[in-house]
């Protein structure tokens, strides 16, 4: 039966497991509202990070859409600030540590109190959204941010299916994901990456 189903998920927890560029590349043209729904798709490093808060959440928690809000949220927020001039310390080696974090998270099943993993979540996404919001100004920033949070969500969404699917079936799958990320954010920490 994993060999009729197994592939396609196979394929994708593969690709979480890449260690390519983390440009974000392809939607320097795009309209505002279009280059921030893409922003969050074109680098590994947000891309991860935002899969692995919807598959943890999902396996782990009963209200598994608690941490993807938080996370969302508080990305608009960081975001708002970035775009505002507001500069965060730090901010790449939190995106870092946020996928080390998440990754081990992830990787162990670690259940936490739904409070404390939405306030996890949502401190590493402020420096997400600080990063995005630095990064996305052009002529409509707003409608970039607007894309950007609607772009996140959608990822959310399909780590929760994921995450739903992985709790059914294969559990190890989702600790291997979460191994990779692990490892992807350890190396960027100490740059290695």
């Amino acid at each position: 039966m994993f060999a009729k189903s197994g592939k396609p998920l196979l394929f994708i927890l593969l690709s979480l497991c890449s260690f390519g560029a983390l440009a974000h590349v392809g939607h320097e043209d795009a309209p505002g509202f279009v280059a921030g729904f893409l922003h969050p798709l074109t680098g590994a490093d947000h891309l991860m990070a935002m899969l692995a808060v919807g598959v943890w959440s999902a396996m782990t928690t009963r209200r598994i859409w608690v941490a993807p809000v938080s996370f969302a949220s508080l990305l608009l927020i960081g975001a708002l600030l970035g775009l505002a001039g507001l500069h965060f310390p730090a901010v790449e080696p939190m995106i870092a540590a946020s996928l080390l974090v998440l990754g081990l998270l992830l990787a162990s099943q670690a259940r936490l109190p739904l409070t404390a993993g939405a306030a996890l979540t949502g401190a590493f996404a402020i420096f997400h959204g600080a990063a995005h919001g630095a990064e996305l100004g052009g002529p409509s920033p707003l409608a970039a941010i607007v894309g950007m949070v609607l772009g996140t969500a959608l990822i959310h969404i399909v780590g929760l299916l994921l995450g739903r699917l992985l709790l059914a079936r294969h559990v190890l799958w989702a600790r291997l994901a979460g191994g990779c990320i692990t490892i992807f954010g350890a190396g960027l920490l100490t740059g290695i990456l």
